[in-house]
């Protein structure tokens, strides 16, 4: 297994510190130079190190004066639930306005692309099948909030005004009243969240550092008779927002 980073060890001792209270908020850290001595490291190393709690927001620089222990950032949640894909219209757009923002979103589609063999095996089609991909740059309030990678089937989609997720009359309604619109019913959403590491895109399209923590759920629409009819990737950054899911309880 790969050795961590000298600054990355470096970082999270010192997160450390800040955590168990050792230098509290508005506090002025000791300046690079005396923890690189405190650390047997360069001066480099520890200021890569502090750049990156300043951008997970646990620091802050402070022109000519030094670097201190910022006020917590905060760090909201989304709420994943059934109720979600029921209201009608854009789920994010909904979820958004939930939180008091403004949710929109740039996109970019590809038609015929090949369905390498992982997206054709979630969306039960041939390899190389061809696929309309779209991928997603949500914000809200402007700022960066998630990404997504959709692929959706040409044999359901193609020749209908509504093969590009984002053009055509639907445009901006979400997946389960596009393809309502075309005679496919969505019954199902299985969504499989996992841990991962941010890619150097990823990292610069939200505006994070390369290897931050971000939540990849792996999502799946199912119609009324159990196929697939859309797949996407949805990377959320861990340390602006947590994902919860809500379930409904029956009281019967």
């Amino acid at each position: 297994m790969p050795r961590e980073a000298p600054y990355l060890q470096i970082a999270d001792a010192l997160r450390a510190r800040i955590v168990s209270g050792e230098w509290p908020v508005g506090e002025r850290l000791p300046s690079r130079a005396q923890l690189a001595e405190e650390y047997g490291v360069g001066r480099n190393v520890t200021q890569r190190a502090m750049d990156r709690l300043i951008v997970e927001g646990l620091l802050e620089g402070r022109a000519g004066s030094g670097t201190y222990v910022r006020s917590p950032r905060e760090r909201l949640r989304m709420v994943r639930s059934r109720h979600r894909e029921r209201r009608g219209g854009s789920p994010f757009r909904a979820d958004m306005r939930e939180q008091g923002r403004a949710g929109t979103w740039e996109a970019r589609s590809e038609a015929r692309t090949p369905a390498p063999a992982h997206i054709a095996e979630r969306l039960a089609i041939g390899v190389g099948d061809p696929c309309v991909v779209t991928r997603y740059e949500f914000l809200a309030d402007g700022q960066p909030v998630q990404l997504s990678q959709s692929w959706e089937p040409m044999e359901i989609t193609g020749d209908t005004p509504v093969v590009l997720p984002e053009m055509g009359p639907l445009a901006g309604a979400g997946v389960v009243e596009r393809m309502r619109s075309i005679g496919v019913r969505i019954e199902t959403a299985v969504e499989v969240p996992r841990p991962s590491r941010a890619t150097q895109e990823q990292a610069n399209l939200l505006g994070i550092s390369l290897g931050d923590l971000v939540l990849l759920i792996e999502r799946t629409y199912y119609d009324e008779e159990g196929r697939p009819v859309e797949t996407a990737d949805v990377i959320v950054p861990d340390v602006r927002w947590e994902v919860a899911y809500e379930f409904g309880v029956d009281p019967a």
